[in-house]
């Protein structure tokens, strides 16, 4: 984690009026929660719901040996280090962004629409088996999760795995500048965000921004088979030289492509065109393939073994709520996917859902796929019509526009009583209790505003 002195802080967050007694003082740390912060930590106090300001005191009390203090906030204390600053959101971008210049490291930098953290793990996973590696914690993705995780990375850390999250126009961009990759990459362009962007244009415009802060002869890996890629690079007027690798299902025009795709019941295998042998994934989903893909580029481009590689894919160590294999006391099986939804990963996960073997009776637990504008109803209805009755025994939707996914599926169920829709979750649990029986497997999904890994927990 970053260790300098309170006088290169106030130089490195563009602040002023830390007292001159105060300058040798080490920082060792970052925090933006009083309740957890650790002793040595500068605090920053961030103004959102609540006030961070309003929690000074209770940080010094704590062990935070300075703070930052944004120029507009009344009462500064007395007698403690206090660096001023505009605004301590983007002070603590700065902060990161100059943490980072002063690091030897190689930096990879990921987003896209779907995959984002499934890429980051298996990049991680696959570099760590030559580099000493530093990598996104949980979702730390955003304009203040991302400066966050910079400043957490250690002065031996040689290669930065980092994922960015957006929601509006030039965040990405942003948060590139700030990280300014070696190594960038755009996993696909989906719906996600449909209702604060528009169209799947802008989507890819904003999933592009990636590359303004990608340094000078980067390397940008993207997804070959998306067109709104390859015409937004075109249109984009870049002053500097980088190499674009492109992965995809097309093996003509793609410099990564997979054949020969199996699932299995715990994990996917696959040939790609590089390598001599298979590799294998421990997580369901012939989509995930694609992030495998990415993932192979990141490592050969750093110059990782093949036969690393293959052993960082094999040993994947998944985050949460992806894909994620529950195996309940009652002796059934949950597949939890419920971080986030959006058309394409619905699609995605219930394909793969749909090809699993060896169970007695499967059920889909679908909930609200949200932020997807004026729409939404019929994103949900084509779920619906996807669904194959012969490869699905239930489903079942919780909310108001999933129940559009049930209307769908009913058309195609003869027995009407093996498609129900539900507004709320205590609903749906007291019927799958009723209804499951040992060897029975679930899938559960939805968007992250549903929460349906409460579901899970419940059923576990």
């Amino acid at each position: 984690m970053i260790k300098r002195t309170l006088q290169q802080v106030e130089e490195m967050c563009l602040g002023i009026g830390l007292e001159d007694l105060f300058y040798d003082i080490v920082v060792q740390g970052i925090s933006i929660d009083s309740r957890t912060i650790a002793a040595g930590s500068l605090y920053v106090p961030i103004v959102r719901v609540k006030n961070g300001h309003d929690y000074v005191k209770e940080a010094i009390r704590k062990g935070a040996v300075a703070s930052l203090w944004q120029n507009d906030q009344p009462n500064p204390p007395h007698d403690f280090p206090l660096i001023f600053v505009d605004d301590c959101v983007i002070a603590l971008q700065h902060l990161a962004s100059s943490y980072r210049k002063q690091l030897s490291i190689k930096v990879i930098a990921i987003t896209g629409s779907n995959g984002k953290t499934t890429t980051k793990d298996m990049v991680s996973s696959i570099v760590e088996t030559s580099y000493k590696v530093h990598k996104t914690k949980g979702n730390l993705n955003s304009q203040i999760g991302l400066p966050l995780t910079l400043l957490e990375i250690k002065e031996n850390s040689e290669v930065v795995v980092l994922e960015l999250g957006m929601s509006e126009r030039g965040q990405i961009e942003r948060l590139s500048r700030i990280a300014a990759p070696d190594i960038a990459v755009i996993t696909m362009i989906g719906l996600s965000h449909l209702s604060s962007l528009g169209s799947r244009e802008e989507i890819a415009a904003a999933k592009l921004e990636i590359v303004i802060g990608l340094q000078s002869n980067g390397v940008l890996i993207l997804n070959g088979d998306e067109p709104l890629l390859k015409n937004g690079l075109d249109e984009m007027s870049l002053s500097k030289s980088i190499r674009i690798i492109r992965i995809g299902e097309n093996n003509e025009t793609n410099d990564y492509y997979a054949s020969v795709i199996q699932q299995e019941t715990e994990n996917t295998s696959f040939l790609v065109n590089t390598f001599m042998e298979s590799c294998m994934i421990p997580i369901l989903g012939k989509h995930n393939v694609l992030n495998a893909l990415a993932s192979i580029a990141v490592g050969e481009t750093l110059c990782v073994p093949t036969n690393r590689i293959r052993m960082g894919l094999a040993q994947l160590k998944m985050t949460g709520m992806r894909m994620e294999k529950v195996e309940s006391k009652a002796g059934f099986t949950m597949i939890n996917d419920a971080w986030n939804a959006s058309p394409v990963s619905m699609k995605a996960a219930i394909g793969a859902f749909e090809e699993l073997k060896g169970y007695s009776r499967k059920f889909l637990i679908l909930g609200d796929m949200l932020e997807l504008g004026e729409c939404e109803k019929q994103f949900h209805r084509e779920i619906g019509e996807g669904i194959d009755p012969n490869k699905v025994d239930y489903v079942f939707t919780i909310g108001k526009i999933a129940q559009e996914i049930a209307i769908e599926a009913t058309k195609k169920f003869k027995d009407a009583d093996r498609v129900k829709a539900f507004q709320h979750k205590k609903e749906a649990i007291s019927e799958i209790r009723a209804l499951i029986r040992p060897q029975d497997v679930l899938l559960v999904k939805g968007s992250r505003g549903m929460q349906l890994e409460e579901i899970v927990w419940e059923l576990t």
